[in-house]
C-alpha cells in the first residue's frame, strides 16, 4: 500500500514519515480486529497506542512537511484537507468513551484513515518531492550530526 515506485521514500523524512504509516495500519488493523473479535479489552489498548503513534506523526507531518507545502502554495488546499482530516481522526480515536465505546466510529475512522494514508503515499508525498525546492527539504530535514566533524 505504501508508495514504492516514484522514489519520494528517498527522501529521509518522506522516508521515515511512511515507515510511520506502516506502523500505524498495523497498529490499526490489529484494533480493526480486535474490535471484529469482540476483544474489547486489547481494542482499548490498541486504540492508546495508535493515538501514541498518530499525535507525534500528524505534528512532524503538519509543523514540517505541510508548512512547507502551504507556504509553497499549489499543494494549499490538498494540505488544508489533510490537516482536517487529521483533526477529524484524532477527535474520533481520542474522545472514545471507555466505559460504552462506539466501536463503530472507531471503525469508520479506521476506514478514513486508511484513505487518508493511501492519499499522502500515493499523492502528497510525490507531488511535495516535485513541488518543494530543495531549501525547504533542508530546512524539514534534521541534519546528520557528524562526529568529530
Amino acid at each position: 500500500m505504501m508508495c514504492n515506485y516514484c522514489g519520494c521514500r528517498d527522501f529521509p523524512l518522506i522516508g521515515r514519515l511512511s515507515e510511520e504509516h506502516w506502523q500505524i495500519e498495523e497498529t490499526a488493523g490489529a484494533l480493526r480486529r480486535a474490535i471484529n473479535e469482540s476483544r474489547y479489552g486489547d481494542a482499548l489498548s490498541l486504540l492508546d497506542g495508535l493515538l501514541a503513534q498518530l499525535i507525534p506523526h500528524t505534528a512532524t507531518e503538519e509543523n514540517g512537511l505541510f508548512a512547507e507545502l502551504r507556504a509553497e502554495g499549489s499543494l494549499a488546499e490538498a494540505v488544508d484537507r489533510l490537516c482536517a482530516e487529521h483533526d477529524e481522526i484524532h477527535e474520533v480515536f481520542g474522545t472514545v468513551d471507555r466505559t460504552a465505546p462506539d466501536w463503530a466510529a472507531v471503525l469508520e475512522a479506521i476506514g478514513k484513515l486508511r484513505r487518508h494514508i493511501d492519499s499522502e503515499e500515493h499523492g502528497l508525498f510525490p507531488a511535495s518531492v516535485i513541488m518543494l525546492p530543495i531549501s525547504a527539504w533542508d530546512r524539514i530535514t534534521p541534519q546528520q550530526s557528524t562526529v568529530g566533524g
